[in-house]
């Protein structure tokens, strides 16, 4: 994934974070460079969905800095969005399809003759433009999932934070999504960081793979994925770097065991 033409890094530089008494991350540094898609896999308990809220400015650090563009996280900003994996509750059910997207329009100011080419343009891009007066109880799993997205590029970020977000849908709905996902982040050269427990998942994702330990959480690995693209859901997960970084990964999580 090439990198963006605006500087949308994130830099982790020795952070340590403290909840309620207890370390969840110590001494933590990686970067997740401008335009690149950076998975972060680790067992329970090793922070993943932390790194996010830092990076989302709704969580502060007791040591070190977390960078945004250059720049330490200060707090929420309309530059990232946050995909979470409980789709359905991230949605408003009183309001159909378009009116969810236009929600992200409307916090941002977005003049109101302009919304309605906007939203539409957005769930062309998700599939889901014939189904914009359906409200979200009417929508599959994978469909609330691509309404969340849409919602959430309808902000223009620069940056997506992407908790687990396919965790809970079945296999071949996960795989349609992360190939939109790939392919809505390359059009937009946005920077993303994504969470998953699904190893398989953040090799075939990632331009970079940052494996955590847990209890604190801190980093074990750093792997940079140089598989081609674009991927092909048989054929990349049949490639030899494919099967040696899974191996790779798989023996780091049995030894967090």
């Amino acid at each position: 994934m090439k990198a963006a033409g605006t500087d949308a890094s994130i830099v982790f530089d020795a952070v340590s974070l403290d909840l309620g008494g207890r370390r969840i991350v110590e001494d933590l540094s990686f970067e997740v460079p401008a335009g690149q898609f950076v998975c972060v896999v680790g067992p329970s308990g090793c922070g993943k969905t932390t790194l996010l809220r830092l990076v989302a400015g709704l969580l502060k650090a007791n040591g070190g800095t977390v960078r945004y563009g250059g720049r330490p996280v200060q707090g929420p900003s309309q530059e990232l969005a946050v995909v979470f994996q409980d789709y359905g509750r991230a949605l408003l059910p009183w309001r159909d399809v378009a009116a969810n997207v236009s929600l992200a329009l409307e916090a941002a100011g977005t003049d109101k003759s302009a919304r309605a080419g906007i939203i539409d343009t957005l769930l062309a891009k998700v599939g889901l433009r014939e189904h914009a007066h359906k409200f979200p109880a009417q929508l599959s799993g994978g469909m609330q999932q691509r309404l969340q997205i849409a919602r959430c590029l309808a902000q223009r970020p620069r940056v997506l934070l992407m908790d687990e977000p396919f965790g809970a849908l079945d296999a071949m709905t996960r795989q349609s999504l992360q190939d939109e996902v790939v392919r809505l982040a390359e059009e937009a050269g946005t920077t993303v960081l994504f969470v998953t427990h699904d190893l398989e998942e953040a090799i075939y994702l990632g331009d970079r793979v940052v494996a955590l330990r847990a209890n604190p959480g801190r980093l074990a690995d750093l792997i940079d994925v140089t598989l081609p693209r674009p991927r092909d859901q048989l054929r990349t997960r049949e490639h030899p770097d494919f099967l040696a970084l899974r191996h790779r990964l798989y023996q780091f999580m049995q030894e967090q065991h």
